[in-house]
């Protein structure tokens, strides 16, 4: 970006299409957002984002609508609704090119079920060791961030996310040897493309920021919320074995059904820099 303004009107917008995709987004909606031009402000999102702002708000719809037919029971008109399509033929056409099947098909193959009965304290997974999880309730936090956009398992690029992030927060005193790193797991890897995938690297903030963040770090406000959490011990290579178990054995068979939130994990004591085997990752997924 040639300016700091650019960038703020980029970070603007893009914050406003996350929280108001399902609503009608007109081109004078965009232009009273960022306080500029369509026409230069789509340069700007383009370079930024690889995609122009139509292309990235009908994307995250319409993989919004691909979590709501893997995760939830609602009908294919109703998702269509909520998710910003007022005519459902035009959804399941727009679904169907980016899927290649239609909606009803989508649902029938990735077969969600979520009838488990969570009376008792664990859950058997692939795995001989029982999948742990509790119940928690997280009330509001603040959160200072910079996002990765890219495949999950592309840990070197991750990586470089929280350098910059905490080299951020040491130059302006937010960090300290009792600050929590927070990460946000924005999309499904096995619906978003990988390019798109977003993962936030957070920091749990003290007290509210008085400035606003420089360049693509950015704070948002996460509300009251309840989870169930899981623990991972190991490498962040193989977290992905506690995901499987989690959404193969427990989000398979649970009563709960999930929030329309990010994923999050809590990074215990990675900035120890213990034995990999040692890691520890609390993994809270997010229910009504």
């Amino acid at each position: 970006m040639k300016n700091n303004t650019q960038l703020e009107r980029y970070k603007l917008l893009k914050d406003y299409i996350d929280t108001h995709y399902k609503e009608h987004i007109n081109i004078a909606k965009i232009e009273q957002v960022c306080f500029y031009s369509y026409r230069n402000m789509n340069r700007i999102f383009l370079a930024l984002h690889k995609e122009t702002i139509g292309q990235y708000i009908k994307r995250v719809r319409l993989v919004k609508a691909a979590e709501y037919l893997k995760y939830s029971e609602k009908s294919i008109f109703d998702i269509a609704l909520e998710v910003g399509f007022s005519d459902v033929h035009a959804f399941t056409k727009a679904f169907k090119a980016r899927f290649q099947v239609p909606p009803a098909s989508y649902r029938k193959q990735v077969n969600p079920s979520f009838q488990a009965d969570l009376t008792t304290s664990s859950l058997s997974s692939v795995s001989v060791t029982p999948l742990e999880f509790s119940i928690e309730y997280l009330e509001a936090f603040e959160m200072l961030y910079i996002e990765y956009r890219g495949a999950y398992d592309d840990l070197q690029a991750i990586e470089e996310k929280w350098d910059a992030l905490w080299q951020y927060a040491e130059k302006n005193g937010l960090a300290n040897e009792r600050s929590v790193l927070i990460a946000e797991i924005l999309d499904d890897n096995e619906i978003c493309d990988a390019i798109f995938c977003r993962y936030h690297a957070g920091l749990i903030l003290d007290q509210p920021l008085k400035t606003i963040p420089e360049g693509l770090f950015r704070v948002k406000t996460h509300k009251p919320q309840k989870y169930v959490k899981f623990l991972h011990q190991g490498a962040d290579e193989t977290v992905v074995e506690t995901y499987s178990a989690i959404y193969s054995q427990w989000l398979t068979k649970g009563k709960h059904e999930m929030a329309d939130l990010p994923t999050l994990e809590f990074l215990l004591n990675h900035h120890l820099d213990p034995p990999k085997d040692q890691l520890l990752t609390e993994i809270y997924i997010p229910i009504e």
